[in-house]
């Protein structure tokens, strides 16, 4: 009996045993403001909006890793994005924002899912203004645009190495058709030291049969104390004539205490000869470690056949397709709150 009761007592603390070696954690942002937007669009009145995500894309997410042992880990990762002004899921998909399980050790991580393009680190770690704002480096993102995430991927990042990082991805296009066969490839170098910060990226993308797709990205950013400055040159050469994408931006952060001032100019163009030249200003007030609010304007300057507009952590605004040469801007006040 003494025995029977000694067996069902170790088995019944078994899963406690098992939990304790696994690490699993919920986590998240609400992010809204209140803003006034202005196409400057012929016929088009300036409008009120409640927003989502201006400073940090709403979010929740769900990660976690289990100690396999001789410093191996197991990791996930899933997250996904809402609006907070309607409570929508987000249109892209639940988990469209990251969805990832890989092995984490000495020589580096490994994940398979969709994941954060190797440009992508480049450009988040040079934009002056935090990935967020509207002016953002974002903007170099999206159709026609460089690439930030990738669907049916296995990536790797490197351990850091006398300051380097090294980041390496294959996107799987699973098209049936042998050529093109919709696949990416892409390699980042990122090298951080002390105050410095530099990162160069390049994507391979197979999207048709006359010819790859090149993606590039460059960043650079260095702080001096309160000052911090950032700027980043991003290029999005699509096979075919006058289709090349750039997009250049530099700014400053500084922060006194509770308050962080931003400043950035940008340019957006295209082969064709559309440009768009651009500035924004934010302020950021701490109110705790985890909740802050904010303030922001942008506006965008389009020659006569640019179209361009300001993209924020939540999305991109611009003018109508048809209003070339209009000047967007945007002014808001926000909240920001991490879980």
């Amino acid at each position: 009996m003494k025995k029977k009761s000694l067996a069902i007592a170790l088995l019944s603390i078994l899963p406690f045993a098992a939990h304790a070696q696994t690490s699993v954690v919920v986590y998240g942002i609400a992010d809204a403001s209140i803003g006034i937007e202005d196409t400057d669009a012929p016929g088009e009145d300036s409008r009120t909006v409640i927003s989502s995500g201006t400073q940090s894309t709403s979010r929740i997410g769900f990660r976690g890793t289990e100690d396999l042992g001789n410093g191996l880990k197991a990791l996930f990762n899933i997250e996904a994005g809402y609006t907070l002004d309607t409570g929508a899921q987000d249109a892209a998909g639940l988990f469209q924002r990251r969805a990832v399980v890989g092995l984490q050790g000495t020589f580096g991580t490994i994940t398979v899912g969709r994941e954060y393009s190797p440009i992508a680190a480049v450009v988040q770690s040079s934009d002056p203004l935090g990935h967020g704002y509207y002016g953002s480096n974002l903007g170099s993102f999206g159709t026609n645009r460089a690439t930030r995430r990738l669907s049916n991927s296995v990536n790797y990042k490197s351990e850091a190495l006398s300051g380097f990082t090294v980041q390496a991805a294959y996107s799987a296009g699973e098209r049936q058709t042998n050529d093109p066969s919709g696949s990416l490839v892409g390699v980042s170098v990122e090298y951080k030291n002390g105050p410095l910060n530099l990162g160069a990226g390049y994507h391979n993308v197979e999207r048709l049969a006359t010819g790859d797709d090149k993606e590039y990205a460059f960043g650079a950013g260095y702080n001096f104390g309160a000052f911090d400055v950032r700027g980043s040159y991003v290029v999005a050469d699509l096979t075919g004539p006058n289709n090349e994408f750039k997009f250049a931006t530099v700014g400053a952060s500084y922060t006194a205490g509770a308050n962080k001032f931003f400043a950035s100019v940008h340019q957006q163009k295209i082969e064709t000869g559309g440009k768009g030249n651009g500035f924004s200003l934010a302020y950021a007030y701490t109110l705790s470690k985890r909740t802050n609010v904010y303030s922001s304007y942008g506006r965008v300057r389009n020659n006569s056949r640019g179209n361009f507009g300001l993209s924020s952590a939540g999305g991109t605004f611009a003018p109508p397709v048809t209003a070339l040469g209009a000047d967007p801007s945007v002014f808001n006040v926000g909240v920001r709150h991490s879980f």
